[in-house]
This record gives C-alpha cells, structure tokens and sequence, in this order.
C-alpha cells in the first residue's frame, strides 16, 4: 500500500497543479475517450432493439466486463513493468504521471468556476450554456438560482466520483485499481441509464457503478463536513438524515453534505428531457442559491480537495515509517 499511496499523492498533486494538458488531448484524446469509444461501439453492435430484455442485460454485462478488462490488464502490466525498470519512489513517480490522467480534480474545479464566470459575464443565458456542458438536466428550464445549484449539486456529486472514489481504489490497489474505476464510471456515465434503450442493456453497469461508490460516497460528504469546520454539525446532520432518501444510493451524500456546509437546500426536482423527477431535498436552507453560493461551494471543494492530499500524504509518511 505504500507504493500506491505514493503514486497517488504524485498524480493528485501533478493534476491539481497541471491539469491533463491540452496539446495532448489534441494528439492523443484522453483515457476516459479512450473507454468511450470501445463502450459506444460495443454498445452499438450488442445493444439491438431486436432483443429481448435478458439477453441485452447479459450482453450489457458482457460489454461491462469486456471495458473493464480493456481497462485494467494493460494497468497491471504497466505498472509491473515500471516497478522492474524504475524500482523504489522513480517507479511510483511515473506511475503517478500517469495516475494524474485519470483524477480530475483541477478539471471538475475549473468546469464548475466556468459556471460562476458565464453568469457573471453573460447572465442566465451564460450561465444556462456553461452548466449545460455539466449537467444532464434541462438548462432552459432553470433559472439563476437553479443553475447554481445545479452546478454545486455537480461540484459535490462528482468531488465522489472524480476525486474521492478513484482515490480510494488507487490507494487499495495502485494503477490497476483506478483503471478499473474509471472505466466502471464511463460506463455507467454512458450507458447506465433508466431509459428504454439503456434500462436492461446498462443495468449492470448501472449497478457496478453503485457499489464501487458506496465507501467513496461517503468518505466524500465527511470530507467536505471537515472542510467546512464551522457547520460540521448542519453538514453531518444533513448527509445522515438526508441522504438515504435521494433517488440515487451514492450522489445523496455529498449532495447533502454540501448543502448543510452552505446552509443551502439542494437537489429536489429537476426536469431531465422535459420530464420532471422528483426527488428529495437535500439539505433544509435557502433553496435560491446565488453568486456568493457558488463562490463559497468552490472554496469549500478546494479545502475538501487539500484535506483529501494532507491524509493521502500522511498515510503514505506512515506507511514508509
């Protein structure tokens, strides 16, 4: 566990300082691209209309398998060859460069700071365009106060899913252990979805996706409780009485968490493809979140962000001692 708490401090701290640089997008695209193309062309040859309902549940499953171990084998062997050639703290460095293209935690940041920037500079309908880049709701049905908090609603969500989960499988099993979660998360991200055409096909997907985020989930809302150390109590109080009763059994967490530290209300209903879903509030504040709100959301994130490096560094200090 040493080793891979060291390459994970490297790639938190490389990502968070460099982000995934542009110019090798360009060349290259991206890891998470990468998966998307093999998930959406498998899903394009197996996810027929012709089918019935089990056999799309077993080819999706098959599917799920197939990406994962597209995904995690050439981890495992990466890693192995680098532990051979570049044995000790060298080996677990490069292992962490590239550790940092599958953590987004400058990404996420950066994506949900365009939000407050657009509606500073543009508006509702800045702020509509910039949020709908982030979010799978409709953007045009949301006001100010509900671009807000559709866009802290995603900061809170994904802290889980882009920072903490693929954290806490790297830190258990090293490179092969964030491969794995990732390629589970893109997944579900594209086909994991209760729709006619994704319901049976990315049931597994779906529910892998659930599991591998239960103890993230988690450990996310008590990360960002610590960070807001002046409404610890209304954040806790608020990600253990409200949590359970979102529609999703991961996202209510730190959702919820995040609303008690902001003395906001967030989630509720939400208009996805002009149908509403009602959900439950999370939280029990102010429900029209404004600019401050926003502001106040990305500082609380950053310092939920520097606690996740000071532990993941301490335990590594230890773990060497």
């Amino acid at each position: 566990m040493r080793a891979h708490l060291t390459l994970l401090a490297a790639g938190l701290i490389l990502e968070a300082v460099f982000g995934y640089p542009a110019w090798l997008y360009r060349r290259i695209g991206h890891p998470v691209t990468w998966l998307g193309a093999l998930i959406a062309a498998l899903e394009r040859r197996c996810n027929r209309a012709t089918l019935g309902p089990a056999r799309r549940r077993a080819l999706g499953a098959l599917t799920l398998a197939l990406v994962l171990l597209a995904a995690t084998l050439p981890a495992i062997g990466v890693e192995a060859l680098c532990h051979r050639l570049l044995p000790g703290v060298m080996g677990d460095l490069v292992l962490g460069v590239i550790a940092s293209s599958l953590l987004a935690s400058r990404s996420l940041h950066d994506h949900v700071r365009a939000v407050a920037e657009a509606l500073a500079r543009g508006g509702l309908a800045g702020g509509r365009a910039a949020v709908g880049a982030i979010v799978g709701r409709d953007p045009a049905a949301l006001d100010e106060a509900g671009v807000i908090r559709a866009a802290i609603e995603s900061l809170a969500e994904n802290f889980s899913d882009a920072v903490i989960a693929p954290s806490f499988w790297c830190a258990l099993f090293g490179l092969p252990g964030l491969a794995l979660y990732k390629a589970a998360n893109t997944a579900d991200s594209m086909i994991g979805h209760r729709t006619a055409r994704f319901a049976d096909f990315g049931f597994a997907a779906a529910r892998f996706d659930d599991l591998i985020n239960l103890p993230a989930a988690r450990l996310a809302a008590l990360l960002l409780a610590l960070a807001a150390p002046r409404r610890l109590p209304a954040a806790l109080r608020a990600a253990l009485r409200d949590a359970r009763h979102h529609r999703s059994p991961n996202a209510g967490w730190p959702e919820a968490a995040m609303a008690g530290a902001l003395g906001l209300r967030l989630a509720g209903p939400r208009v996805y493809e002009g149908i509403t879903v009602f959900d439950a509030w999370m939280g029990d504040g102010r429900a029209a979140a404004n600019a401050r709100d926003l502001a106040g959301a990305l500082a609380l994130y950053r310092r939920a962000v520097a606690l996740t490096l000071a532990l993941v560094l301490l335990f590594a200090v230890i773990a060497r001692g």
